[in-house]
């Protein structure tokens, strides 16, 4: 038996049927089935866009994990020194001469053919100004740099450019040790021009690190210096006033390497890109040293394992110029150039390793001081107030 009734007031509609109890068991059955699916709540709720969101911080976080895991030590260690921490600018620094370092020995263990000096300068400013070139396209930067900074970025290039050449000729005439005891006088110039141009100023732990420093270069290269003089000079036919003048070139590279320290500092503060100061130079020191290697040298076509060398050798100078123009923009003159000597005593301590170089009280009392002078500026630290 069953009964129906309808309820209607022009909108809603309302039906109630009620049914026998005493109807088939397996009638009642099959509409228990039927309706069982509807009444059953579902065992896992389903979200949308209208309920209360779940906080999704941690599946990133789960997700961060494994790639920081992935992630190696080095660039780990990378991301820090590039970030703009307090240290930073002394470790950009520190691994630029390290950079220095390692080319000076890949150039001594894999030997090649002669190259002449204009020659592997123009191949690593070619490479430079690539490499540059092509991390500023990735990275969106503007390749003409902003309109402010064009003229310290022309006026960096052009004094690198004249550092570089001067230096080649001062190499060329002078003995090894003389012409590196003369480039080691940048930092000092760099350091007297910033305190004159940028008016930085100094501690006396800033004067005396740099100063501990420069004494250290000397008791490394003074037997090779006293020798020399005795012998009437080794690795040079040119004396009298010839000789004069290449000293001068050398004077002259320290100080126009020492202003190109200084307008980095100011071009990549300026330009907040330090990338900028390498690619200005590779731009300008590219085809000039390529003009003066046609006028001045016969060029010598390299062979494979010469052009792999020097294609090496071009990419660790561009990671050594980018370290150090990103340490003299986050630290002041004064301090990063004392870092600067760290290559000198490391590159001693090659040499008397590999047995190349004789063991002399002169040579570790040179190292011992340079490693304390530069340990001395990084546990100092930079100073309080960052320019």
């Amino acid at each position: 038996m069953a009964s129906s009734a309808e309820t209607s007031d022009g909108e809603n509609e309302l039906e109630l049927i009620v049914r026998d109890a005493s109807g088939s068991d397996d009638g009642s059955l099959a509409a228990t089935d039927e309706i069982a699916p509807l009444l059953t709540p579902p065992e896992k709720p389903k979200i949308n866009i209208f309920t209360v969101s779940y906080p999704r911080k941690a599946p990133r976080d789960q997700l961060r994990k494994p790639l920081e895991a992935e992630t190696s030590p080095v660039a780990h260690f990378i991301s820090w020194v590039w970030s703009g921490s307090r240290y930073s600018g002394l470790m950009c620094m520190a691994i630029s001469s390290t950079i220095y370092f390692v080319m000076e020995v890949f150039s001594e263990v894999l030997s090649a053919q002669p190259i002449p000096l204009l020659e592997a300068a123009f191949a690593r400013c070619m490479i430079i100004l690539v490499l540059s070139f092509v991390w500023l396209r990735k990275s969106g930067q503007p390749i003409a740099g902003l309109a402010n900074v064009k003229n310290l970025l022309i006026s960096r290039a052009l004094m690198g450019y004249l550092s570089l050449i001067s230096f080649i000729y001062c190499i060329q005439r002078l003995p090894l040790s003389q012409a590196i005891v003369l480039s080691f006088t940048t930092p000092i110039m760099a350091s007297i021009v910033a305190r004159v141009i940028l008016h930085e100023k100094y501690k006396i732990a800033d004067v005396g690190g740099l100063a501990c420093s420069f004494f250290g270069v000397l008791f490394i290269f003074r037997q090779m210096l006293t020798t020399q003089d005795k012998n009437g000079g080794n690795n040079t036919s040119v004396k009298g006033s010839s000789h004069t003048y290449a000293i001068l070139a050398g004077i002259f590279s320290s100080i126009t390497g020492g202003i190109s320290y200084c307008l980095t500092r100011a071009g990549a503060k300026a330009s907040d890109q330090p990338l900028l100061t390498v690619f200005s130079f590779g731009i300008l020191a590219s085809p000039a040293s390529g003009i003066c290697l046609f006028a001045l040298e016969e060029f010598v076509f390299p062979d494979v394992y010469s052009f792999s060398v020097m294609l090496v050798l071009g990419v660790l100078a561009f990671f050594a110029e980018v370290f150090l123009a990103r340490g003299l923009q986050l630290e002041k003159t004064g301090k990063v150039a004392n870092v600067i000597y760290m290559e000198a005593a490391l590159s001693q301590l090659w040499g008397i390793g590999s047995s190349r170089i004789a063991l002399s009280f002169g040579r570790i009392f040179g190292c011992l001081l340079i490693f304390i002078s530069v340990c001395c500026t990084m546990y100092i630290g930079p100073d309080k107030e960052m320019e």
